[in-house]
């Protein structure tokens, strides 16, 4: 058995027999940690706050219990087409998408319909979607509220609510469209309330005993901030260096899969140029990459087309990409948080990984924090002669957005 999971097949877990059936279909047979904590509480009707570290299969956690009360629970005889019975609320695109991608697969054997609404793409096909009727609803705050507010669906008939990274629907400043949501519901004791996050800050326990009804906070090795099998290690290059020392110790290590965080669009378009003149094959995944564009991106990384991928701190949360080997913090994240969800995005599901990051002249005052939040210091590295390559000369360039260029062909004029 894989190291990551325990002794408890979903099999014993009181499941509905078509979900224990779809779990053997995609070769699901023992829970996780955070599963066997949370599934005996939300199959009995407990409202559930749960923590653990990204990778440790909280979606599936949830998607089980809420489809499970689907299966069992009557619905509202009233209930009208366009009324959904499960909302689901996540931070970003990818992972609506991914979380999408797994109900799927656990409802192959019923009749239940699922469907998700995000931006960026889809408007009137999901629109359409909405009115034919939907049993689980997962989405984007945004592209929720919009669809609401036209009356293209409602909430009145929800039995299940989840809200996935709560903290970072915090930080990305969707509370008060959470707010909007919840409030429109049936109250939090006629429903089955589920939070999932990898930290639980008070702001968010705030928001759970406001709008839950008197939920168990389960949560998987509290005390283990960071992934036990994630091997990190730190350089102090000078802000001259950093592309020098990136480029060395990709060459160095030669990663299968590895993810380079930046913070900003400009340092991650520079990036994506060097690599790409220094024969790497790498994608570029920032906040303006258009969504069809993102998820080719996302679907070449994963299936290792793609050996690296480029990331603003868009991508560090929710991506379920198995197998990433390697993960460079080209630059210490502002916010100690975000270094455990991007160096989160390796060492999953029991394996091992590596994490290593520039603490440069614009980023190292992050670090105390980062160190105090971890609650250990992460292993210093000289930089050696042999790590600094040679960059071959690169122009900066953008990779296609997939936009068509509007300017006209040089000596033409536009047409008045």
């Amino acid at each position: 058995m894989a190291k990551h999971l325990t002794d408890t097949p979903f099999a014993h877990m009181g499941l509905d027999p078509r979900l224990v059936k779809a779990l053997h279909a995609i070769n699901f047979t023992h829970c996780t940690p955070i599963q066997k904590l949370s599934l005996p509480l939300s199959l009995k009707g407990q409202d559930v706050a749960g923590q653990a570290q990204t990778g440790t299969g909280k979606t599936i956690a949830f998607l089980l219990a809420a489809l499970d009360e689907l299966l069992t629970l009557p619905a509202d005889p009233n209930r009208l087409q366009n009324e959904p019975r499960v909302l689901i609320m996540a931070p970003t695109r990818e992972l609506v998408v991914q979380i999408l991608e797994d109900a799927k697969h656990l409802v192959q054997f019923t009749d239940l319909k699922v469907g998700a609404v995000y931006g960026g793409t889809g408007y009137d096909e999901q629109r359409q979607m909405l009115t034919q009727g939907i049993d689980v609803l997962i989405g984007t705050t945004g592209r929720l509220i919009d669809y609401y507010k036209q009356g293209i669906y409602k909430l009145d008939a929800i039995d299940v609510v989840v809200l996935d990274e709560a903290d970072r629907m915090f930080d990305l400043g969707f509370i008060a469209d959470i707010r909007y949501l919840l409030r429109r519901m049936p109250a939090p004791t006629e429903r089955l309330n589920m939070l999932f996050s990898a930290t639980l800050s008070h702001r968010v326990q705030e928001l759970a005993y406001e709008h839950m009804n008197s939920p168990e906070h389960v949560q998987v090795e509290p005390e283990q901030v960071t992934a036990k099998k994630v091997r990190e290690v730190l350089y102090y290059p000078s802000n001259f260096d950093k592309l020098s020392l990136l480029l060395g110790l990709m060459n160095k290590h030669q990663p299968e899969k590895s993810m380079i965080f930046v913070n900003t669009k400009r340092d991650a378009e520079t990036i994506y140029s060097m690599l790409r003149a220094n024969d790497w094959k790498v994608g570029l995944l920032t906040g303006d990459v258009p969504q069809k564009k993102r998820m080719s991106l996302l679907e070449k990384f994963k299936s290792d087309e793609l050996p690296a991928l480029i990331a603003t701190d868009v991508a560090a949360r929710g991506l379920h990409i198995d197998n990433v080997s390697h993960v460079f913090n080209y630059d210490l994240p502002d916010d100690a948080e975000d270094y455990v969800h991007r160096i989160g995005r390796t060492a999953r599901a029991g394996a091992d990984g590596d994490a290593i990051s520039f603490a440069c002249e614009d980023s190292a005052f992050s670090l105390p924090a980062i160190e105090q939040y971890i609650e250990h210091s992460i292993p210093k590295q000289e930089i050696s002669a042999d790590l600094l390559a040679a960059v071959k000369p690169f122009r900066k360039t953008r990779p296609s957005r997939g936009r068509p260029n509007k300017r006209p062909p040089k000596g033409q004029q536009r047409k008045h």
